[in-house]
């Protein structure tokens, strides 16, 4: 639920640069909008003129059901799936769904983003505080959890219904920003009431978050998608951004192969595409989502946030850890008591 709209857009067809029209098709599943992926498929196509790809743009849980229906039913699936839900992508891989991919860059990929040689963190994405510049023309916008409480208590009736956060029961990526605040912060439930009293709204995407606090309707927005919200400011000067302080939760999007792939082959040549100096450069520079290759610096990159920000960053580890929360009583456990704090506010 990372990208707004719901709908199951149609499958795209590029076909091989060399103009082959027998040539291998790259099948992908992806829950990142095909028109945002459009230049690194072109960049993979011009490194492999004689291979066509069939791009199939859906939600994360429908790529993670359609890989284990096709799988266990004896039919081949996608070569290549990439997706934004990290416990869902780890539960295939655990579960026996996806293949080893010893890839050129897989020894120096970050050992938290990759998940033995099998499901790998190919983006860099915090979890940041957003806010209405002109609103904070007297003083700076909170930069921690305790000075994100302190304002709301201060500002009471000012800034009451002014404030937004992700639905954690619909925002898949609002659940996983949550279940680690959960774990990084003793106090945090002092945070999600301080919310509840200042009459908090909540959504299931970024985009309507980010609408109402460019145009003044909320003064800040807690936990939004970094890569989502520079993208936003860039186009909307009125936001502003701040990684808290205190600490700052990075997610990403997981890339693999999966088990029964029609063609593996290809699904770890796109995938080694994906983790190489240029497709990682293409990630950063074109679609504008932050890059986690060690070879690659400069802007919207880890190196270059890890080396400003250092242990404030705390990457969500590609690991087994991801699937404690696909456990439906813990999962409801945490959801009835976030609704609790909020209602009791």
């Amino acid at each position: 639920m990372l990208w707004p709209g719901f709908a199951v857009a149609d499958p795209v067809f590029y076909p091989a640069v060399s103009g082959n029209e027998g040539a291998p098709v790259l099948v992908v599943y992806s829950s990142l909008d095909e028109p945002l992926a459009q230049p690194m498929i072109q960049g993979f196509q011009q490194a492999n003129p004689d291979v066509a790809v069939r791009y199939e743009d859906m939600l994360t849980g429908e790529i993670y059901d359609r890989i284990v229906r096709e799988t266990d039913a004896g039919k081949p699936t996608a070569d290549f799936a990439f997706s934004s839900a990290m416990d869902l992508q780890v539960k295939l891989s655990n579960d026996g769904y996806a293949q080893v991919s010893n890839l050129p860059m897989s020894g120096l990929w970050p050992k938290w983003a990759n998940w033995r040689n099998t499901a790998y963190a190919l983006t860099f994405e915090p979890a940041v505080f957003v806010y209405h510049k002109p609103s904070f023309v007297d003083e700076p916008p909170p930069s921690t959890r305790a000075e994100f409480v302190d304002y709301l208590r201060r500002k009471g009736d000012a800034v009451h219904g002014r404030i937004g956060t992700y639905d954690i029961e619909r925002s898949g990526v609002g659940f996983l920003f949550m279940a680690r605040d959960q774990e990084q912060f003793g106090d945090i439930w002092s945070v999600i009431g301080a919310m509840g009293a200042a009459g908090v709204k909540l959504y299931s995407t970024s985009s309507a978050i980010l609408e109402r606090v460019s145009d003044g309707r909320f003064v800040l927005g807690y936990n939004i998608l970094g890569s989502y919200a520079a993208d936003w400011a860039k186009r909307h000067p009125e936001v502003g951004i701040v990684l808290p302080k205190d600490y700052t939760v990075v997610m990403s999007r997981i890339g693999l192969v999966p088990q029964a792939a029609s063609n593996p082959e290809l699904g770890r040549r796109y995938l080694s595409f994906f983790m190489s100096k240029e497709g990682q450069t293409i990630m950063a520079r074109e679609l504008q989502i932050p890059a986690v290759s060690p070879e690659v610096a400069g802007e919207n990159t880890a190196n270059t946030m890890q080396e400003l920000l250092g242990a404030q960053l705390r990457p969500v580890p590609v690991s087994p850890g991801l699937m404690v929360y696909l456990d439906q009583v813990k999962r409801a456990r945490l959801i009835a008591h976030w609704n609790e704090v909020l209602r009791t506010q």
